[in-house]
């Protein structure tokens, strides 16, 4: 079978033979026969295997041939048969939606030994997918690991921790309100709302912790530091927020990310300077207060 497979395919295929160089280039050599002697089935008579006494057989005399069908390219996923589906999802519907729903139909549909697999970008969104709280968790840790090296102590960070969630909620309501979804772009905007918003409780819990350490009763050191912090945290953000004006307006090729990172770190920050701003002195003031009645 081996013989007749190799004729077959050195006859009405191609098969490579060796390279030459001519004129300082070289040149494959491939052995394959005349397109009008490989184009018809009686033309299968004219090639011949070697027999075991060394006779030459014709491979017509070996089997019997007829005409059928077939794809002109077979695509293969892990060695499998497979079926290339190229798609994206509908206005108002998330990609992961789309991924979701395409499994429940093949599922519902298509015998058990038909499957689906991901490939590219769809493969990473599904292998990623679902890690955003573990990704926020990180990146509260890892502010809260710096926090409590700059202030030697354990306790102070968590009054800054505690004020993040809210710019959070304000990031998810925002995407909400405008219809976007909670893809990739959003979930980075959401790392970098963690930073912005815990320098913003830094400039309070570090002012305020200065005003304990003097004597001041913490409650007014709390107040101070609000009052003191209030006009450089506000003109700050509002500078910030001003500028991702641009992204949450974006349009042309590409605005879809813009918009996922802009619109989510734009509602954040406002609720941040509007809602968050005023819990940090009260979980300063409550860290305190529990962090005192530990240590009797």
């Amino acid at each position: 079978m081996s013989d007749i497979f190799s004729t077959m395919k050195a006859f009405t295929g191609s098969l490579y033979i060796n390279d030459f160089n001519m004129f300082n280039r070289i040149y494959r050599v491939y052995i394959q026969a005349e397109a009008p002697y490989r184009a018809y089935r009686e033309n299968l008579s004219l090639f011949y295997v070697r027999g075991t006494g060394g006779a030459m057989i014709p491979i017509t005399s070996l089997g019997k041939t007829s005409y059928t069908t077939g794809a002109g390219t077979v695509k293969r996923f892990n060695m499998f048969n497979a079926a290339t589906i190229t798609g994206e999802a509908a206005p108002g519907y998330s990609s992961g939606q789309a991924m979701a729903e395409l499994e429940r139909l093949v599922k519902l549909h298509l015998p058990e030994s038909i499957g689906v697999e991901w490939s590219g970008l769809s493969y990473q969104e599904k292998h990623v997918s679902g890690q955003t709280g573990v990704v926020l968790a990180l990146a509260f840790l890892f502010v809260f690991l710096f926090l409590a090296a700059q202030y030697e102590s354990w306790s102070v960070p968590v009054a800054v921790i505690l004020s993040l969630p809210v710019a959070g909620v304000g990031a998810y309501l925002g995407i909400w309100i405008c219809g976007l979804e909670n893809n990739v772009y959003f979930q980075i905007g959401l790392v970098m709302l963690v930073g912005l918003v815990a320098k913003n409780a830094i400039l309070i819990v570090e002012f305020a912790k200065e005003e304990v350490e003097k004597g001041h009763d913490m409650v007014e050191a709390a107040l101070k530091a609000a009052r003191l912090r209030f006009r450089p945290i506000v003109m700050t953000s509002l500078a910030f927020i001003l500028g991702l004006l641009p992204l949450v307006f974006a349009s042309g090729p590409g605005s879809a990310s813009r918009q996922g990172i802009g619109t989510g770190v734009f509602f954040g920050m406002l609720v941040a300077i509007t809602v968050g701003i005023v819990f940090v002195p009260f979980f300063f003031v409550w860290i305190y207060r529990l962090k005192a009645k530990l240590n009797r």
